[in-house]
């Protein structure tokens, strides 16, 4: 670059508003989060200092300044145990078949809503599709019981003609396709409304424009739509990634005695167990540490996948 194009490209860089006057600026802002910002520090922030109980042998009987510290044991030993691998396993295992088979539902569900010309027609299915999102996974697992379970609607209804009953609810083969039936039909709708409000961003003169030189709905669709859709879709699948560690903790816990450890045994329930109910807080500590380590690896190379794709992520560095 010449000495001139620096020169122009100085000259039109912003000037950085030194930090004394956006405060003045925008204190009424700043107060206003304030009380936010105290409840995630005493509630998400500060509680995070009791995970130094990883690194010591704890008993709740002393406390964290009386229990002695036994450095890397608690995670050598979490890495030696076969029952913290098969959680990992089924981890893994659902988070990848929910990737795969409910990731692309709301998407499909928003297409669709977007092409139905009726507002009257659209609100209402918005409506009831949504609907299940505010429902506990308490009435979510009820629901699903009183329909699949063993005297559920379903086997009475085969029953009626006689047909022999289905083990849905309680046996461990199916346990995958339930768990993300119930993820589906849960929150499918909350998913559409993100993409629907993706969809409300595409300038409608661009279909306008691709109708008249002849492109058809799915090449409008696959030109237009699609790629006006990619960098939210990047962005959620980032953070699922992130997540991929976190599966429905009260989803699985529910319906953990009912198909048995080996199928329904995550991270989060293996945690649990552990240490609240086995009362082995340090190795608890331990194994909720490494989830969080490779949580936060998962986002930062998925984060790097997107910026090599040409999209910005989660984040993405200031350009100098």
């Amino acid at each position: 670059m010449t000495a001139r194009a620096e020169a122009r490209t100085d000259r039109i860089r912003p000037r950085r508003i030194p930090l004394r006057i956006r405060l003045r600026r925008d204190w009424p802002l700043l107060v206003m989060v304030a009380p936010a910002v105290v409840l995630l520090i005493v509630f998400a922030y500060v509680p995070m200092l009791g995970n130094v109980i990883a690194w010591q042998s704890y008993s709740p009987y002393v406390g964290i300044a009386e229990s002695p510290f036994i450095g890397w044991a608690n995670f050598r030993r979490v890495l030696a145990t076969p029952g913290f691998w098969e959680a990992v396993g089924n981890t893994l295992t659902i988070t990848a078949f929910q990737l795969v088979f409910y990731f692309p539902v709301p998407i499909a569900i928003a297409l669709l809503m977007n092409s139905v010309l009726r507002p009257w027609l659209r609100t209402t299915i918005q409506s009831i599709v949504y609907l299940p999102h505010f429902f506990s996974w308490v009435l979510v697992v009820t629901i699903f019981q009183q329909i699949l379970g063993g005297a559920g609607l379903l086997n009475r209804l085969l029953a009626s003609v006689g047909a022999a009953p289905l083990d849905i609810m309680t046996n461990p083969d199916t346990f995958l396709l339930l768990v993300t039936s119930q993820q589906v039909w849960k929150d499918a709708g909350w998913g559409m409304i993100i993409f629907l409000a993706a969809l409300s961003t595409i300038d409608p003169s661009l279909y306008e424009a691709a109708a008249v030189d002849g492109a058809g709905p799915w090449r409008r669709m696959r030109h237009i739509t699609l790629p006006a859709l990619r960098p939210t879709i990047i962005l959620l699948l980032i953070l699922r990634l992130g997540d991929a560690l976190t599966v429905g903790f009260e989803q699985l816990i529910l319906q953990r005695g009912a198909v048995g450890q080996g199928a329904a045994e995550v991270l989060d329930t293996y945690v649990y167990y552990q240490g609240v109910i086995g009362g082995d807080w340090s190795y608890a500590a331990a194994a909720g540490l490494l989830k969080g380590v490779v949580s936060l690896l998962l986002v930062l190379g998925a984060n790097k996948i997107a910026h090599l794709a040409g999209e910005a992520g989660v984040y993405q560095r200031e350009q100098r």
